[in-house]
């Protein structure tokens, strides 16, 4: 049974950073590609970033880049998303997915993990 379990969420202030982590269990982890979505409320699930099985390429949302950072430790099955100079825009559920095919859709997604900017 595939599990992705998301951590490292929680409140912040405006300018701050958190670093969220996705553990993988129940699949060969090195083989997924992996990424990160976020859903505010009342509004639909958006791409943030993402990263290639290799961890040799990652792309991001314009949002979010130059503040975002992804990577992985294929060693540790897990997924990172590094996160700085937030803003209260940032505020969201976020959540890992996974797919094995690049360009298909994600085949499976954590639950998420709560991130509140405070202003």
């Amino acid at each position: 049974q595939v599990q992705l379990v998301e951590s490292g969420g929680g409140l912040v202030q405006a300018g701050g950073s958190l670093r969220l982590s996705c553990a993988a269990s129940g699949l060969t982890f090195s083989s997924y590609a992996m990424g990160w979505f976020r859903q505010a409320p009342g509004k639909e699930r958006e791409f943030v970033a993402q990263i290639i099985r290799s961890g040799g390429s990652t792309s991001y949302a314009d949002s979010v880049k130059g503040r975002f950072i992804i990577s992985r430790d294929n060693t540790k099955n897990t997924v990172y998303l590094q996160m700085s100079s937030l803003k209260p825009e940032d505020t969201a559920v976020y959540y890992c997915a996974a797919k094995a095919i690049w360009l298909a859709n994600y085949d499976y997604w954590g639950q998420g993990t709560q991130v509140t900017v405070s202003s």
